[in-house]
């Protein structure tokens, strides 16, 4: 699978769009890094104009394969400003590099600046206007914003290019739940729920819309999405998918609880319940004014 199909996917369990569940494997010791400090004075750097330097030892500069490839490498890893510092030099020398510039967007997605993301994707999408997967990424960064008529717009014209997107129809479900119209909802994520009947965050979600209209009986749907993962032994990642759909409903307390029984659960390598408990944590003092659950 190539990258940008990969970080689709990545981008649904954010959605990260930041929340993925591919941790399953244990990580090194490498942590996530912010951009907001360093950022700045990276992208400067990045975009001098003097001609490359080589590198210490007298090491020639990396060729864009080379460059291409660490990137990718550091996003894996989420080293996000490194990933980012690669990715501009490769536009600065060749900015036709749609496909690199949509993982800039990601890393700026993933790491909370959808205002920033969406004006790369825009680009992308000026220049490749069929990339379902950039144009989902924009749906997400109003998502992210809670700017729910304008996420739901773009996950609909998605869907009209490809009816089959099942991510695309949970993302506009959930865009539905935020607009307060839980039926709307129910009816785009039911057959993605019937492809895909193992999706815990989707399932919550249809869960959630399901108690709206007080149809308890498939509201059920919420804790047996939850007990699949029981049964196959992932109580982990079952704590983290749940986090990500009370964080996508703006339950950021609830998130957080999830994340840290996650933690609780695999603490020596479930980094991606690391990243988002301190994404819930974040959204949740600015929500409130407080620092701990």
């Amino acid at each position: 699978m190539q990258v940008a199909g990969r970080l689709g996917i990545y981008l649904l369990l954010m959605t990260l769009l930041v929340f993925g569940s591919q941790c399953s494997r244990k990580t090194d010791t490498m942590q996530a890094k912010s951009l907001k400090m360093k950022e700045s004075v990276k992208l400067q750097e990045a975009y001098d104009p003097v001609s490359p330097k080589p590198y210490p030892g007298g090491e020639e500069e990396l060729s864009p394969e080379r460059r291409e490839a660490l990137g990718d490498l550091l996003l894996e890893r989420r080293q996000y400003d490194g990933s980012l510092v690669h990715y501009i030099q490769l536009l600065k020398n060749n900015p036709e590099r749609q496909d690199i510039r949509y993982k800039v967007a990601v890393i700026f997605l993933l790491s909370g600046q959808p205002k920033s993301a969406r004006q790369e994707l825009n680009t992308v999408l000026a220049a490749k206007p069929d990339m379902l997967e950039a144009r989902e990424a924009l749906g997400l960064t109003y998502l992210e914003e809670k700017k729910y008529p304008e996420a739901i717009r773009i996950f609909q014209e998605v869907l009209r290019r490809d009816r089959s997107r099942g991510k695309t129809r949970h993302l506009l479900g959930i865009a539905y739940l935020g607009q307060d119209n839980p039926r709307e909802a129910i009816r785009v994520m039911e057959p993605a729920a019937a492809l895909n009947d193992k999706n815990v965050a989707l399932l919550a979600s249809l869960g959630q819309a399901y108690l709206k209209v007080k149809d308890y009986n498939k509201a059920l749907r919420y804790s047996e999405a939850f007990d699949t993962f029981l049964k196959a032994g992932d109580e982990a990642q079952a704590y983290n998918n749940i986090g990500v759909h009370y964080y996508l409903e703006g339950r950021y307390e609830d998130a957080a609880k999830c994340f840290q029984k996650a933690l609780d659960l695999r603490p020596t390598f479930y980094e991606e319940a690391k990243v988002n408990l301190q994404r819930a944590l974040e959204k949740l003092q600015k929500q409130t004014g407080k620092g701990a659950i």
